[in-house]
């Protein structure tokens, strides 16, 4: 008598999601997946033109799709996800790294296949997006910030074609692009080779001599030298006047926004201290680390947009401050907590445990704009005469210079995180109240060693 086989039970799959739709999506073609119950022929190619994509959201909209889930590959994505935006249909953004299929075949049908389950089973999370009107404002500002290192490179371009005469001009003058620097590139690019006249556009105030500044303007002239200097000095002065366009449209698209609520509390705190800083500051500088801030008034448009001042935090600029906005927003909802917030931009240990032993503690790499403003912003921290500055130094004393930097973004994200999820302005008193404790647990634990030594820890008498 043959052997019979026993019926495999059916898997019954627990769906969340039954209108889910997957897109595995390319340079010139997007195969798109629903649900086999949906439609007769549940997987359909469709090219990237625009056309063709108003098909696809029409043909997922004729399946009752509510829900598509992508992954984010390059910048293909954008069009299709605007264009299921506008239509009403949820974009469910997915990190590649979180949807890897099982081992076999791979084909873009499987993959869009495959998608398609995982967000029908609810086993999909979707990436942090901020609003529409913030993506706006996102897009300039890093086509600016892109701006502002074609820039720099310009910048680079003229010190080599200097060098290369043997002109050490930008040896003697901190700032190339500045006023002094400015009038001698063009005077040299004008035909003046002279060094004593070169040396007398000079500013006053300049900390080299003029028999110094004579010495480094004494130069080698090659016309080919000559020709590189004039091409990356007219190609600076066309990205530096791209960037004040730039600037004058984001004005323009920030002006345009709806403000937000500005508590009582903030406006009060944020006016008293823009009274202060202006007693106190001056007129800012031009050059160096201001030469690229932006032309409007960035603490006004954000506190208006933000209801609360970024600016107050130590360490936070106004460009920090531009640039968290335009990668986050004002509404952090979508974080639970700051631990969430701070494990997003990667500013955390990723522990790697296996058999209860820690193989790593590293954090993990990341290309995230905020998490790299805050990085920033904690290294300009390092001579700060504050509570964040005494912070980042005694990690930097415990931990190494590297950790502590990690160590003191966590730290400014924490307070960002906290400043725009409850719209109060920031409170040094807080953290001096924190550090208080923290020297008392220092204290009760050294109390603690003492007494396992036999020793009693006794206070320093204060001689009159």
């Amino acid at each position: 008598m043959p052997k019979t086989r026993k019926a495999k039970p059916a898997r019954v799959q627990p769906v969340l999601n039954p209108h889910a739709a997957g897109a595995d999506i390319g340079a010139r073609e997007i195969y798109v997946a629903v649900s086999a119950d949906a439609a007769d022929a549940p997987v359909r190619r469709f090219e990237t033109f625009t056309e063709d994509l108003r098909k696809l959201v029409a043909w997922l909209q004729e399946h009752g799709v509510t829900t598509v889930a992508m992954e984010a590959t390059s910048v293909y994505w954008i069009p299709l996800a605007e264009l299921l935006e506008e239509a009403g249909v949820e974009v469910c953004l997915v990190n590649p790294r979180h949807v890897k299929n099982v081992p076999g075949r791979k084909t873009d049908v499987a993959d869009c296949q495959w998608l398609q389950y995982l967000h029908s089973v609810g086993l999909l999370r979707a990436a942090f997006r901020p609003a529409a009107h913030v993506r706006g404002v996102r897009a300039l500002w890093r086509h600016r910030d892109a701006l502002v290192r074609h820039s720099a490179w310009h910048i680079q371009h003229m010190h080599k074609a200097l060098d290369q005469m043997n002109l050490q001009i930008h040896h003697v003058i901190a700032d190339l692009t500045g006023k002094s620097g400015t009038d001698i590139v063009e005077a040299i690019l004008a035909g003046q080779r002279e060094p004593a006249a070169l040396a007398a556009l000079g500013d006053k105030r300049l900390k080299a001599s003029k028999a110094t500044l004579c010495a480094a303007l004494t130069g080698d002239y090659r016309e080919e030298h000559l020709f590189c200097l004039r091409q990356a000095y007219e190609g600076h002065g066309f990205v530096v006047r791209q960037i004040a366009e730039v600037d004058k449209k984001i004005a323009g698209v920030l002006a345009a926004l709806e403000p937000a609520e500005i508590k009582p509390e903030a406006a009060a705190q944020t006016a008293t201290e823009g009274e202060t800083g202006a007693k106190t500051k001056g007129k800012p500088r031009s050059g160096g680390a201001n030469r690229h801030q932006p032309a409007y008034d960035v603490r006004g448009e954000l506190l208006r947009h933000l209801g609360v001042d970024l600016t107050t935090i130590p360490g936070i600029n106004v460009t920090t401050a531009q640039t968290l906005w335009a990668e986050l927003g004002g509404d952090l909802g979508a974080f639970r907590s700051g631990k969430h917030f701070a494990s997003w931009l990667s500013l955390c240990p990723d522990n790697r445990v296996s058999g209860g032993k820690l193989l790593s503690a590293h954090t993990k790499p990341s290309a995230n704009r905020a998490a790299r403003a805050l990085r920033l912003a904690a290294q300009g921290l390092h001579h700060a005469k504050n509570e964040l500055g005494e912070f980042y130094r005694r990690m930097r004393g415990k931990l190494g210079g590297a950790a502590a930097l990690v160590a003191t973004a966590h730290k400014l994200a924490r307070i960002v995180y906290a400043v725009l999820s409850t719209k109060q302005p920031y409170r040094p008193q807080l953290h001096a109240q924190a550090e208080q404790r923290r020297l008392a647990r220092t204290l009760k634990q050294l109390r603690s060693k003492a007494e396992t030594l036999g020793f009693q820890l006794t206070p320093i008498q204060q001689t009159a």
